[in-house]
């Protein structure tokens, strides 16, 4: 049964497989490219067939094997050769199902990502916090690690970096970077825990993989109103949308306080959208939204406006702000991705200055 499971491992590395899906009744499924593609030479697998995996991947370790048991859910790294995967394994009708993240090894440069200046600029300069945020997969740690890159490069600062999995394994250039794991059996157990005791760490520069509940997000402002640069990621969709679930973390009675902390302390959103191109390629979309004083402002309002938000992004090119409707009408212009595909990633109030946007550029590019 390992040698089944090795070679699944050998047709996603082989495929540039982003994901591995294993189901019981299925046959093995990869994710290449945005899309689900069947292994049709390996049979459907069976319910014994997954324990076998769980009990490769864990290394027939009780200690993880009881974690599984007790909480119906496991994240685990697991290494195949030279390739890294990120294993989660939870529970449907009763029967475990497995998904695999390969972890790309090579470090990501800024430069390839499909990202404004102003990102970087603001990563190397400023003190305060800035978010990165995105669907799953929509290559949030990759932004993240391209960013520590840079400020390893041209930087002498402490970098701390806390992840769930260590994804890519920095070495130290101008900076120092500490890389911790979250979770059971890793250097620290939660997020919360980890950017808590960073504040004994005299480190410059902490990294926060995932934001996902109050007590963290207290934790991470806490950091950035100390004078520190915290980069984190939370899974929202847009830059307003960041902000709205920041606030709503909090009960209503202490929205105030913490809208002005934020005002204060986020410097910087950057939301980020895959999209499958017109070669099966994956492009990158991003939005990106600079915290000045008028969207603070905005933010510190009895009633935070998405839309006032958004509206601001879009008027706002000058003080480097990135609108979804531009970015995704750079993308059509440059024939990256088609207008259908872009029109489906904004509501119908702007779908209309998307085409208008998108005609004019290729007007320009013509003539």
């Amino acid at each position: 049964m390992g040698d089944m499971l090795d070679m699944i491992f050998e047709q996603a590395i082989a495929r540039e497989a982003s994901d591995i899906h294993l189901l019981t009744g299925n046959k093995p499924l990869l994710r290449v490219s945005k899309e689900l593609v069947y292994l049709d030479m390996m049979p459907e697998l069976k319910p014994q067939d997954m324990i076998n995996f769980i009990n490769k991947i864990s290394n027939n370790n009780p200690k993880i094997i009881k974690l599984l048991e007790d909480t119906r859910m496991l994240d685990i790294n697991y290494k195949y050769n030279d390739s890294r995967f990120r294993v989660n394994v939870s529970y449907s009708m009763d029967v475990p199902t497995i998904t695999m993240r390969l972890i790309k090894e090579q470090l990501p440069y800024y430069d390839t990502l499909n990202l404004p200046q102003n990102v970087r600029d603001y990563t190397l300069k400023s003190q305060g916090l800035i978010l990165v945020t995105g669907k799953p997969g929509s290559g949030k740690s990759t932004t993240l690690s391209a960013l520590v890159n840079e400020i390893n490069e041209h930087e002498n600062k402490k970098i701390l970096m806390l992840e769930s999995p260590i994804e890519y394994v920095h070495q130290n250039k101008r900076s120092v970077i500490v890389q911790k794991e979250v979770g059971p059996f890793g250097d620290c157990k939660t997020y919360h825990e980890g950017v808590i005791n960073s504040l004994r760490e005299d480190c410059d520069v902490l990294i926060v993989g995932e934001i996902r509940d109050k007590e963290t997000m207290d934790a991470t402002i806490e950091m950035a109103e100390t004078g520190h640069l915290v980069l984190g990621t939370l899974h929202t969709n847009s830059c307003s949308e960041t902000i709205d679930r920041i606030i709503n973390f909090y009960p209503t009675e202490d929205q105030p306080t913490i809208k002005f902390m934020i005002a204060n302390v986020l410097k910087l959103v950057v939301s980020q959208r895959m999209l499958r191109g017109g070669y099966g390629n994956l492009v990158m979309i991003p939005e990106v939204l600079v915290v000045d004083d008028h969207i603070g402002g905005m933010i510190k309002k009895e009633k935070f406006n998405n839309i006032e938000v958004d509206d601001a992004m879009q008027s706002g090119r000058e003080k480097g702000n990135l609108s979804i409707v531009f970015s995704l009408a750079e993308a059509v212009i440059d024939e990256k991705i088609t207008l259908d595909q872009a029109l489906k990633e904004v509501d119908m109030r702007r779908q209309e200055l998307l085409t208008r946007v998108v005609m004019a550029g290729r007007q320009r590019k013509f003539y």
